[in-house]
């Protein structure tokens, strides 16, 4: 099978078990999915960012707060649906993803890292402040989404499929971006950027581009997050959320996609995990939890089943060399010269004594 159908296949078997999803479970793993979609679309903005670029964001949490903000503040005060919100909600953060990112073009590494966390924690107390527009400390309550008449959905299966319809959407895109130019110029100034600018590669328009493109998902996140809640409050986009938008890149595997929705998974479902294990301690296993897949798993969970399927092919028995017949093998005997023979003059002459 080539590359390119097993990975069509793989596509494939995700959506159909993406559709077939909310008939065959129960509404709260229906709701906890929806939540996954979200944090799918942030964690694809971080490898772009991160994995592809180089840059080490942890202030993905304001880009979804701004972008959440955007479309409950529409819904709230203005009364506008959300599909109209959402649109918004990207556009906006996508504008302060491109200003931060020509900010951020001076900085690099842990300089780029706190200056990115600083924004994160700031976030929440700005919202506060302006307590007329996001509601302060008290946030913003919005209606539940409902299905539109005619579609024999409830609102939170609705929900869930135009979720994972915008998720699908955004994949689609990036993959699209990354496999052109703007994908190849990525990688060429994260793996060596002397060498890239000196092939004309702008490093400012790239990584701008890519702040603001990766900046364009979190604000969509941030909007569905905030309408799956139906409430919103600077609480909900802390600094925490910053580190856990990494933690899911990182334990996905920021090489490609597939680990922006093995990460979202991770992050929603491995707290709920732990406080099972330990109700008393939830915060203590999930932090050993996360320390253990580190150590055995340094490139992420779909960068170890890489490795180990890759190890269990180049593993298997090849089909044994079949043995030369005894006629054949006779037959190579036979027409191999004996010592003799080599060390004989040839007929009518004397040997060369130089000759072995």
């Amino acid at each position: 099978m080539s590359p390119s159908v097993a990975r069509t296949l793989r596509v494939g078997i995700v959506i159909a078990a993406i559709v077939i999803f909310p008939a065959i479970s129960p509404s709260f793993l229906v709701f906890d999915f929806i939540y996954v979609a979200a944090y799918a679309i942030a964690i694809l903005g971080l490898i772009i960012l991160t994995g592809m670029n180089g840059q080490i964001s942890l202030g993905h949490g304001a880009f979804m707060a701004l972008g959440g903000y955007v479309a409950a503040v529409l819904a709230h005060n203005l009364g506008w649906p959300y599909w109209v919100g959402v649109p918004l909600a990207a556009i906006a953060s996508g504008a302060f993803g491109l200003i931060i990112g020509a900010i951020a073009l001076r900085l690099a590494g842990v300089y780029l890292a706190l200056a990115t966390f600083a924004l994160a924690v700031a976030t929440p107390s700005f919202l506060k402040h302006y307590k007329s527009i996001t509601g302060g400390f008290g946030g913003l309550s919005l209606d539940a989404v409902k299905a539109p008449a005619g579609v024999p959905l409830d609102g939170q299966q609705w929900l869930y499929y135009v979720v994972w319809a915008i998720a699908g959407a955004a994949f689609l895109a990036s993959a699209l971006l990354v496999r052109g130019k703007f994908g190849r110029a990525l990688r060429a100034l994260r793996d060596n950027p002397i060498a890239a600018i000196s092939f004309g590669v702008n490093p400012y328009y790239y990584k701008t581009l890519a702040f603001g493109w990766s900046a364009v998902l979190a604000g969509i996140a941030g909007a569905f997050f905030a309408i799956t809640t139906a409430y919103v409050s600077p609480d909900t986009f802390s600094f925490a959320l910053s580190i856990t938008l990494l933690i899911g890149a990182v334990l996905g595997g920021m090489a490609t996609f597939w680990g922006a929705l093995v990460g979202a998974i991770v992050i929603e479902f491995l707290p709920l995990v732990a406080q099972q294990v330990n109700a008393a301690a939830p915060s203590v296993v999930y932090g050993v939890s996360l320390i253990l897949m580190m150590l055995f798993v340094p490139d992420g969970i779909v960068g170890g089943v890489q490795r180990l399927t890759r190890r269990l092919v180049r593993g298997a028995p090849s089909a044994p060399r079949p043995e030369p017949s005894v006629p054949a093998a006779a037959s190579m005997v036979v027409d191999q010269p004996t010592r003799e023979q080599r060390n004989s003059p040839p007929a009518g002459g004397t040997r060369d004594p130089s000759l072995p």
